[in-house]
C-alpha cells in the first residue's frame, strides 16, 4: 500500500474539525431545549449570538476539504468523502439553525406557564442530540449498521414528534393556552428536522462506502 503520511494528516483534521462542529451542535440540541424547560433567556440568547461559529466552522470545513482536492490530487473514495463532509457540514449547520429558532421560542416564552405543556419535547430533543452524534461516528468511522441505528431512530422520533404536534395543536384550537401550545407544537417540528438532518448525514456514509446515491 502506498504510504501517503501527508493527505492522512489533513483527513484527520479535517475529521477533528467536523468532531468538533458536531459536539458544538449536540450542546446546543440540548441548550436550547434546557432554555425552554427552565425559561433561562441568557442561555437562549447566548445559542442565537454563538450562531456565527457554527458558520465558522462550516466555512472552515470546506475550505479544508478544497485545500485537499487542490493540493493532494486525491483518489475516486477521497473525492467521495471530501464531497460527503461538505455536505455533512451543511447538514450540522442547518441543525444549528434549528437550535437558534428553538432558542427564540425559548425567549417568547421565558414568562409563560409550561409546567404541564412539553409533552415529550426533552424526551425528542435528547434522541435528536444522540442521533447527531451517532451518525457522525457512523460516517468518521464508516459504520453502516450505525448508520442503520440512526435511521431507526428517527421512526421513534417521527412517531413522538407526530403525537406531540397533533396534541398541541389540538390544545390550542381547543383555547387551552393556544399561543404556548402552538410554539411547542413547532419547537418538535424544530428538532424532528434536526433528526432528519442526522438520517441525511448517514446517508452521506452510504455514498462514501457504495460510491452511489442510496437512501437508508
Amino acid at each position: 500500500m502506498t504510504k501517503r503520511p501527508k493527505m492522512d494528516e489533513e483527513l484527520a483534521a479535517i475529521n477533528k474539525q467536523v468532531r468538533e462542529m458536531t459536539d458544538h451542535i449536540r450542546k446546543d440540541i440540548l441548550n436550547a431545549v434546557d432554555a425552554v424547560v427552565h425559561q433561562d433567556a441568557a442561555m437562549a440568547q447566548k445559542i442565537i449570538d454563538q450562531g456565527d461559529e457554527v458558520d465558522d466552522m462550516e466555512k472552515a470545513i470546506n475550505s479544508a476539504c478544497f485545500h485537499f482536492m487542490a493540493t493532494q490530487a486525491p483518489v475516486a473514495s477521497d473525492l467521495r468523502y471530501c464531497i460527503s463532509v461538505r455536505k455533512m457540514a451543511r447538514h450540522l449547520e442547518r441543525m444549528g439553525d434549528h437550535c437558534e429558532d428553538i432558542a427564540r421560542y425559548a425567549i417568547r416564552m421565558k414568562e409563560a406557564d409550561i409546567t404541564q405543556e412539553l409533552r415529550d419535547i426533552p424526551y425528542i430533543a435528547s434522541m435528536a442530540s444522540r442521533m447527531a452524534e451517532n451518525a457522525i461516528d457512523s460516517f468518521l468511522n464508516q459504520d453502516q449498521e450505525l448508520a442503520k441505528k440512526v435511521w431507526k431512530a428517527d421512526e421513534e422520533v417521527d412517531e413522538v414528534y407526530r403525537k406531540v404536534f397533533e396534541e398541541e395543536m389540538q390544545m390550542a384550537a381547543q383555547g387551552d393556552n393556544p399561543e404556548i401550545c402552538a410554539n411547542l407544537a413547532f419547537i418538535a417540528e424544530h428538532l424532528e428536522r434536526i433528526a432528519d438532518y442526522a438520517t441525511n448525514i448517514c446517508e452521506e456514509t452510504m455514498f462514501v462506502l457504495e460510491g452511489e446515491e442510496f437512501d437508508i
